[in-house]
């Protein structure tokens, strides 16, 4: 990329609320809450809901006491996709590349941008509704921090090498992506504390200290722009599908139910994609914050959701062997070691899948009448879950992203 090229960050303030308030005006200017996790816990919240103490994560019998006049509503992951895409769109007309990074954020190309951000800025407050804050800068890092200074609804725009070197100036570098507690600790410990004095370390430290990826910062930092927009999706090198399961449970029966739903979330999302599974890993969490983890490889790569579920079975029967009477709160099963349909290389030994017929009939039935009108039997303890159509699309489902 040329260095005298710019980038631009989009960021939706509030977006799961301000998608909420798009189609239920009653909502603008008073204190409301996303709930997710099965109704249990705030996962969105407005500036006036943070305003009275409540956090993103907060269980909601401890949010609502906090603010008693507050709104609270269900997810609802179909419609903010809608919005979503039209951002998307938005931001499409306007630039060449755009990478479509999460639900409610974007990069894309500034270079040739014919007006102020602030005016697209409030284009896509008239054609979306959504209050946004944008960054522009001479790197994506620089304007994703830029963006995040100045929200809610801010425009910030540095280009100068000595604008933006004040800039970094007042940044910890806690506030960069990709930098994490143990990252933080680790620059803390060396006397780096703002993103300027992580531009003044030596470049060959930095990588030693947090790999390639902190080395592409220090670039990025410097006006660099060295991680470039991606206009698509690179190929998966895992697929997962779970999560919380709401309230923490010890029951095997809602558990294996659990399980299975996310097997079929996942085998559905492998026929997306044309690729296969070699190997089936279940990662557990469980109310005395531990975490638990094992993994069945299979003979040759498979796409059967029979041999699927039989695998995530044989882990199911070890997790309760070896987690007895721990009350589990997340379930995540994860395909890893993936290739393309077609690219495997089977075992001399190994029949032919003989389901298939099922699973396309399976397929067909949920693509007629909806998502989940044909399941596993083994899910009925789950029917509160799916009678509840806020629960039968979640974040996971809204493909083409780039953050995952």
């Amino acid at each position: 990329m040329k260095t005298n090229e710019l980038i631009g960050h989009v960021d939706s303030d509030c977006f799961y609320v301000s998608a909420e308030r798009v189609r239920h005006e009653h909502l603008r200017h008073i204190p409301v809450g996303v709930l997710g996790n099965q109704g249990a816990c705030v996962i969105a919240k407005s500036y006036e809901l943070k305003a009275r103490g409540v956090k993103t994560g907060m269980p909601i019998w401890d949010a609502a006491p906090l603010c008693p006049d507050a709104v609270f509503v269900k997810r609802d992951f179909r419609w903010y996709e809608v919005l979503s895409r039209k951002l998307l769109g938005v931001i499409r007309s306007v630039s060449p590349q755009v990478e479509y990074y999460s639900i409610d954020e974007m990069f894309f190309d500034a270079s040739a941008l014919r007006e102020p951000a602030e005016s697209l800025q409030q284009r896509i407050l008239q054609e979306v509704g959504i209050p946004v804050s944008i960054g522009i800068s001479r790197s994506r890092t620089l304007a994703k921090l830029m963006s995040d200074v100045r929200k809610p609804f801010g425009c910030c725009t540095i280009t100068d090498k000595e604008e933006i070197e004040n800039f970094i100036h007042l940044q910890p570098v806690e506030e960069l992506c990709g930098i994490g507690y143990r990252s933080t600790r680790k620059l803390h410990q060396h006397g780096i504390r703002t993103c300027w004095q992580f531009t003044q370390a030596n470049r060959h430290f930095i990588r030693k200290l947090l790999t390639i990826k902190g080395e592409a910062l220090w670039w990025e930092l410097q006006g660099e722009a060295v991680i470039p927009i991606l206009t698509e999706r690179k190929k998966h090198k895992a697929i997962a599908r779970g999560g919380s399961i709401g309230r923490p449970s010890t029951d095997r029966e809602r558990l294996w139910a659990w399980t299975v739903r996310d097997a079929e979330r996942l085998i559905e999302e492998l026929d997306f994609h044309r690729v296969l599974v070699g190997e089936l890993v279940m990662k557990l969490s469980y109310k005395t914050a531990g975490d638990w983890s094992r993994s069945v490889r299979f003979a040759s790569p498979t796409g059967d959701f029979d041999k699927l579920l039989e695998a995530a079975h044989h882990l199911h029967l070890v997790a309760c062997l070896e987690l007895q009477g721990q009350a589990i709160t997340h379930i995540d099963l994860v395909a890893e070691r993936l290739c393309e349909r077609g690219a495997e290389q089977r075992s001399l030994f190994e029949a032919d899948e003989g389901n298939a017929s099922i699973a396309q009939l399976k397929r067909a039935t949920n693509e007629k009448l909806g998502r989940f009108a044909l399941r596993s039997a083994a899910t009925l303890p789950l029917t509160d879950i799916y009678n509840d159509e806020a629960f039968n699309y979640d974040v996971c489902d809204i493909r083409d992203k780039t953050c995952f």
